[in-house]
């Protein structure tokens, strides 16, 4: 990753730009981003989306391989920009730019050109929502509430939540281009950024307010989440199913990075495609066509035969760490073994293995000096 002060230097034509974020400009300009999102938030930025870009040099990065890192490029483009209009778009049937005009956070140049009546198409609404609807910052009405005491998850152990004025447990709902929510994607975002989860948990307002609105949608796209692949290798060929992936349909295309984003809700049981997967299908054919995005014949753009990435896919790799569970010499084992499933404790992040061993055998864990599990007692 980029160290924020370099992040923070990217601005629109600068010479020394990140190469991704220079690919970015010259197969996506402003006025084109503009144009495909003509009445998105005003914090949803051009620059917000270099910056967010540059802090991850795989999204739309280099190839050494001879791969077309300018067509991949425009493909995660197209296929990112596809999820945005399903993840926050709008969503009106008929939406004018005198409807947008009426909404101050939606107001940009180019909608300030159209005519009053010129009809908005839904694939072109996207970016509209900065933070989930019904909730603003500081709430606690009941959802996303996993560090209530009584409640059945353990996450606020790894990812503890932040409290409000009242000092009720804030919820950790949708933000940003991603509409990243729950403390256990906060949480990890903020170890991944800053090696600090409390950062964002503290303040998650950040993930709709800068440039990590779009930082948080990029990253979720080159973060590998075993079993399943990151996105951006369903989408410039690294990804290579196997024999147990194309066992459960999984193929690359759209379809399999809807999978990779909401799989257990949109997916599979065959059928017809949801609504919702409908609606990225509908977005990505659209901005294919803007972005000069060929789309295969044979590519899968839903998910409804798709049964999902399982133990033993091809991007089922041991990057987590979970207790093992064998016997050594006629006694349990008192280590942690490499899994290929995701569990709280990662080879990613540096001390993790000690924290995985004090978790399960000695009834503590510690984060940034502090216990944040202590069952000693």
């Amino acid at each position: 990753m980029l160290p924020d002060d370099e992040v923070n230097a990217v601005v629109p034509g600068r010479a020394a730009n990140p190469s991704n974020v220079r690919r970015v400009e010259k197969v996506l300009t402003e006025a084109k981003f503009d144009a495909l999102f003509p009445v998105r938030s005003v914090a949803y930025s051009y620059v917000n989306l270099l910056r967010g870009i540059a802090k991850f040099p795989a999204y739309c990065g280099d190839y050494k391989d001879g791969r077309d890192a300018d067509a991949i490029c425009r493909k995660l483009l197209a296929t990112s920009f596809a999820h945005f209009v399903q993840e926050t778009g709008a969503n009106w049937s008929s939406l004018t730019p005198a409807q947008a005009r009426t909404y101050p956070d939606h107001n940009n140049a180019v909608l300030a050109t159209l005519p009053p009546d010129t009809p908005i198409e839904m694939w072109r609404q996207g970016l509209w929502f900065l933070r989930e609807s019904g909730y603003e910052e500081g709430s606690a009405v009941g959802a996303y509430q996993q560090c209530t005491p009584g409640s059945h998850a353990t996450n606020w152990i790894f990812y503890p939540c932040a409290k409000n004025s009242k000092g009720q447990y804030i919820d950790y709902f949708g933000r940003g281009a991603k509409q990243l929510s729950w403390n256990y994607n906060f949480g990890p975002f903020s170890d991944a950024l800053y090696g600090d989860v409390n950062l964002l948990l503290d303040n998650p307002g950040k993930v709709a307010d800068t440039w990590l609105n779009f930082a948080s949608a990029v990253w979720f796209a080159v973060a590998p989440q075993t079993p399943k692949p990151p996105m951006t290798w369903v989408i410039d060929g690294t990804w290579k199913p196997n024999s147990i992936d194309l066992a459960n349909n999984m193929k690359p295309g759209s379809g399999a990075t809807v999978y990779i984003i909401n799989g257990g809700i949109e997916c599979g049981g065959g059928g017809d495609e949801r609504p919702q997967v409908q609606n990225r299908i509908a977005a990505y054919k659209k901005m294919a066509e803007q972005l000069s995005v060929t789309i295969p014949p044979d590519e899968p753009l839903g998910c409804a035969n798709m049964r999902g990435f399982v133990q033993g896919s091809a991007a089922a790799v041991q990057a987590y760490l979970d207790k093992d569970w064998s016997w050594v010499n006629g006694k349990p084992a008192t280590a942690c073994k490499l899994v290929d499933y995701q569990m709280p404790f990662s080879l990613v992040t540096p001390g993790d293995y000690k924290r995985c061993v004090d978790y399960f055998y000695r009834g503590q864990v510690m984060y940034n000096g502090q216990i944040v599990v202590d069952n000693t007692k």
